[in-house]
């Protein structure tokens, strides 16, 4: 891979994932504050990204893949996502907001397996070449964070009470527009799939891995999979609105901690994986989840930030050792014939299923402590994920029988 061609990848992981970051996560305190929209508003707000999540199989598996250039439909669906973002800038309700934020994350999804598809085609050894060039995503992730933060504090307390949050979204219109022109301008990935080739609904979705599920092992993860998702949906929902309501400054800058922490955890993942096993390593991250939900429920932006802090930092243990273990389990379990169906299954049961179940679960227990000036008890809302992962963790260490899985890149 040529250093030019490398620059191209790496700039685009970088917009694409500068993108996402620039609004996801301060989201729920300009949806409260400057919407005025309840815990189930914003509950639907973010349950975009799983109909997202579920619908981008068929825009990859039906038009990307069979007609049009992947680098060429990344940029038509981040230029299209660039006129939602300005109009999300432009809403002044809820009602008004909703279909475009329905709209920019049906786009917006897809994108995520167009870039590593683009990545790919450009690599003889992704193994090794991808890690180089996927970092910039983060990099661009936590920017957007500091640039909201430290650059122009859009999310200081007074300024979020002035409506400063909705810059974001002009800022990522911007971005988007940036990326979808350059998208012309990277490598050529011609479709993958003969136009000729019929493939079934189930297909796309990867259901073909559905008799997978005849392992009991897999069977188990499977479902603790997707009832993981539920506190993780907590977590992306609220994390925004809680450190916020917390009067920590410069909230979103901390909250970009969590990726700083992606990146060590995931170094340290191998090393992990290969001494104490898989199913160590799921449950360690699922423990992770319960400890950093006690951490937020007790802990408060005085002399107890130091918990605050540390429950953010968690996120790579919640994320990295549950989750990319469990593509690698996946993996190990589907052999040749149904690995991409099977990553896809699982894709769809988190993302799409379990993150949607947990978006709504979230926004229904943040309504029940709402109190009347608009504030959570939050010490009483984090309770409730922590159980509910130490829940999941008990029933998969007693019912996943241990068995050796090679890690694998």
């Amino acid at each position: 891979m040529s250093s030019k061609v490398k620059f191209q990848l790496s700039a685009m992981m970088f917009l694409e994932f500068f993108i996402w970051g620039g609004w996801f996560v301060t989201l729920g305190p300009f949806l409260g504050n400057n919407l005025n929209a309840s815990g189930a508003e914003t509950a639907m707000a973010y349950s975009t990204q799983s109909w997202g999540a579920i619908i981008a199989p068929f825009i990859i598996g039906l038009i990307a893949d069979r007609f049009f250039n992947a680098e060429r439909i990344l940029g038509v669906l981040h230029l299209v996502g660039a006129g939602l973002m300005y109009l999300m800038y432009c809403s002044d309700s809820f009602a008004v907001f909703y279909p475009y934020v329905l709209g920019y994350m049906i786009l917006y999804m897809p994108t995520l397996a167009l870039v590593n598809s683009v990545a790919f085609n450009q690599m003889k050894n992704p193994s090794k070449e991808f890690p180089l060039v996927r970092v910039f995503g983060t990099a661009g992730w936590i920017l957007a964070g500091w640039i909201i933060s430290l650059a122009f504090k859009w999310d200081a307390i007074e300024n979020i009470e002035a409506g400063f949050l909705k810059n974001t979204f002009l800022m990522v219109s911007v971005a988007s527009a940036v990326l979808g022109i350059f998208s012309f301008s990277l490598p050529k990935t011609p479709p993958t799939v003969s136009k000729d080739d019929k493939r079934s609904i189930g297909q796309l979705l990867g259901l073909d891995a559905l008799q997978l599920l005849k392992d009991k092992n897999f069977l188990v993860f499977f479902i603790s999979s997707i009832l993981i998702c539920i506190p993780l949906a907590f977590y992306y929902q609220h994390i925004g609105t809680f450190l916020t309501e917390s009067n920590v400054e410069n909230s979103t800058a901390w909250a970009s901690l969590g990726q700083f922490s992606e990146i060590f955890f995931m170094l340290l993942l191998p090393f992990f994986f290969r001494k104490y096993g898989f199913k160590k390593t799921i449950l360690v991250g699922m423990l992770a989840w319960t400890l950093r939900y006690l951490l937020f429920s007790f802990g408060d932006s005085g002399e107890l930030f130091f918990m605050l802090v540390l429950g953010i930092a968690l996120h790579g243990i919640c994320y990295d050792f549950f989750f990319v273990s469990g593509q690698i389990y996946t993996d190990s379990k589907a052999g040749e014939r149904y690995k991409s169906a099977a990553q896809g299954l699982i894709t769809l049961a988190t993302y799409g299923v379990g993150m949607l179940i947990g978006f709504w679960v979230a926004g229904k227990i943040y309504d029940e402590f709402v109190q009347l000036d608009g504030t959570a008890l939050w010490e009483k809302v984090w309770i409730y994920p922590a159980i509910f992962a130490l829940a999941v963790f008990v029933v998969f260490a007693l019912l996943f029988k241990n068995e050796k899985i090679e890690y694998k890149t």
